[in-house]
């Protein structure tokens, strides 16, 4: 007991920050919400007001469909990049490639839109190539082009979620698959997709918020052209014209709420799995 108590004190301090930094702000959040500047009210007038607006629907439909993409192209190479680090034994090629992967999971943001740019802006490197040999450039502003940004920095995220997860299939259940006539890809589908569904799953929704709430990369991007939630809400909380932080507000608890119901399903379909493999 004297061992839980002196370890529950360490963690006061970090208690203290969570509640001054996460729930005090979203708490803040909520409840400003609900408060109508323009009608000086109390109510749901915010929401009525986001939910009516074809300018601000088209932005959860951006971001919905961005995210999503992006999330799945994401998640199939670093599904493939994960069981090639895995196959490659702990050696120090393997060490090497989980601290670069761990490396590049951090760039993103103003600096990863600013080496698109060089690379496949209007004036890059591969579009003056592509244009030198006849070839119709890339549009690195469009909405594919979003989603290659967004791709490209889901997949060091992705490749270290899910490369623990392939720990979990054991060599044996392949050679056993083997003996029994099974191919390989009859293997992926009975034995090893199924075990790792709950991690695919779970790496799918992190992918997923992760490329929601971006904001820093497209905004460096497209400087705010370019409709999704994160620049709208920054643009109401910030906006010189547009200003309406309560607004903005509606706006962060409608993205909270969708988040919380793909984690709700992600849960359910993630035990509804397990229950399926305990069944004989």
């Amino acid at each position: 007991m004297k061992g839980k108590g002196v370890a529950l004190l360490c963690l006061l301090p970090f208690a203290l920050f969570w509640v001054a930094f996460q729930l005090a702000p979203l708490l803040w959040i909520a409840i400003n919400s609900f408060y109508s500047a323009m009608n000086e009210s109390w109510g749901w007038d915010n929401y009525r007001d986001i939910l009516t607006s074809p300018f601000y629907l088209q932005a959860f439909r951006f971001s919905l469909d961005i995210s999503f993409w992006s999330s799945i192209y994401g998640l199939l190479i670093s599904l493939l990049a994960g069981y090639s680090l895995n196959q490659l034994g702990s050696g120090p090629l393997q060490r090497f490639l989980t601290a670069f992967t761990n490396m590049t999971s951090n760039f993103a943001g103003v600096p990863l839109a600013f080496a698109f740019v060089i690379l496949l802006g209007l004036n890059g490197c591969l579009t003056l190539l592509l244009r030198e040999y006849g070839l119709q450039s890339f549009k690195l502003f469009s909405r594919d082009g979003m989603v290659l940004v967004y791709t490209w920095f889901q997949i060091p995220l992705g490749i270290l979620l899910l490369f623990p997860a392939f720990d979990g299939l054991k060599k044996e259940w392949q050679e056993s698959a083997a003996l029994l006539g099974a191919s390989r890809w009859r293997y992926w589908r009975h034995i090893g997709l199924p075990v790792l569904f709950p991690a695919l799953l779970g790496t799918f929704v992190v992918l997923l918020a992760n490329a929601l709430g971006a904001y820093a990369t497209i905004y460096a991007l497209t400087t705010g052209n370019f409709n999704v939630v994160p620049v709208r809400i920054a643009a109401l909380v910030s906006g010189d014209i547009s200003l309406d932080p309560n607004t903005g507000s509606a706006l962060a608890m409608l993205l909270v709420l969708l988040m919380a119901l793909i984690t709700v399903a992600q849960q359910y379909l993630v035990r509804r799995s397990y229950l399926n493999a305990k069944q004989p």
